[in-house]
């Protein structure tokens, strides 16, 4: 099993003592500024959480393209699609929890109805935020998002890709909702690592696989880190990596499963509604396969340490190899 040429991944990503660690939220930070450096007409806008969602990077390069709404999610939404109107490209920053929780409405009727170019950033998604708990851990963000018409749904891997897909999302002519978490994880890829908006990439394979890991957000360490581990035990993974969530890339993905006995799906995010219901819903029309879902499964978060509720979540890189096996046994 090796890494695709075409999918180069971080050197250090498998060495605990050359790993790099950074969280996506700080390729929000990155990535906006670079935005606003090619762009005069991008604005960010924040609901009062400039420094924990690096909206405050923006606005220390940029003063007066940066608006603060204050606690207030559904004027964040209101406004941006107003200011898109008038030909500006609006990124909207707060905790996914509120933006897209608290101002789902909002975004449906004054953003995507319009076809507005807004960018919608949820911040500490996923119970990787830990401690903060329930009430703050969105994990049924991609589902709202995904079902609603013209909103394009993207989940990167890394801090890296992160600063790509806000840099691509700026000069996208759509509504856009990205997926940023809290905790530093693993950058898996490089500079140089392609990213595109619609498409999935094939990051780890085997000559014959037996199973598809396929997964988004920053879960591909996960998903990696569990290839190994089958690889080990004789059985060869592809991993797909899928930070699109909507529209799904169907060509790489349905010639990603064929071949393959079956596919698991990996998320930090509710079962229901997520990256494997899209999935599901894609085999389900053109190339029935077998599945196993890693994701929450029908419960809320709670207060813990990030690593104490992927366990408690099962979602950790031996749940994936468990779901595997329990695929390949029947």
């Amino acid at each position: 099993m090796a890494p695709i040429p075409s999918f180069p991944l971080h050197p250090g990503v498998f060495d605990p003592a050359r790993r790099e660690l950074a969280p996506t939220r700080d390729g929000f930070g990155y990535g906006v500024v670079e935005a606003g450096e090619e762009n005069p007409k991008v604005v960010v806008l924040c609901a009062d959480l400039a420094e924990s969602t690096r909206a405050a990077w923006f606005q220390e390069r940029f003063p007066d393209r940066y608006i603060e709404v204050g606690v207030a999610e559904q004027n964040l939404a209101a406004v941006a699609s107003g200011m898109a109107a008038e030909g500006l490209v609006p990124f909207i920053a707060s905790y996914a929890a509120f933006s897209p929780g608290r101002n789902w409405e909002q975004i449906r009727t004054t953003i995507a109805l319009n076809n507005q170019p807004v960018k919608v950033c949820g911040m500490h998604a996923g119970v990787s935020v830990g401690p903060d708990g329930a009430t703050h851990q969105a994990l049924e963000d991609i589902a709202t998002m995904r079902v609603i018409p013209n909103m394009t749904v993207i989940a990167p891997a890394d801090a890296d890709e992160a600063r790509k897909a806000v840099v691509a999302a700026a000069r996208y002519s759509k509504p856009v909702y990205l997926r940023f978490a809290r905790e530093k994880t693993p950058v898996v890829t490089l500079p140089e690592t392609p990213f595109e908006i619609g498409t999935a990439y094939v990051a780890w394979d085997a000559a014959t696989p037996e199973v598809v890991l396929a997964s988004t957000g920053n879960m591909l360490f996960f998903a990696l880190d569990a290839a190994q581990e089958l690889e080990r035990q004789g059985i060869a993974a592809r991993v797909l990596h899928i930070p699109t969530v909507k529209p799904l890339d169907a060509k790489t993905i349905l010639e990603a499963a064929r071949g393959a006995r079956g596919v698991v799906s990996i998320e930090e995010h509710q079962v229901a509604g997520g990256l494997g219901s899209a999935l599901a819903e894609l085999f389900a029309q053109k190339h029935p396969v077998s599945m196993r879902f890693i994701g929450v499964q029908d419960r809320f978060g709670q207060s813990g340490r990030p690593e104490e509720l992927f366990r408690e979540y099962q979602l950790t890189p031996p749940d994936i190899v468990r779901a595997a096996q329990s695929l390949l046994a029947h």
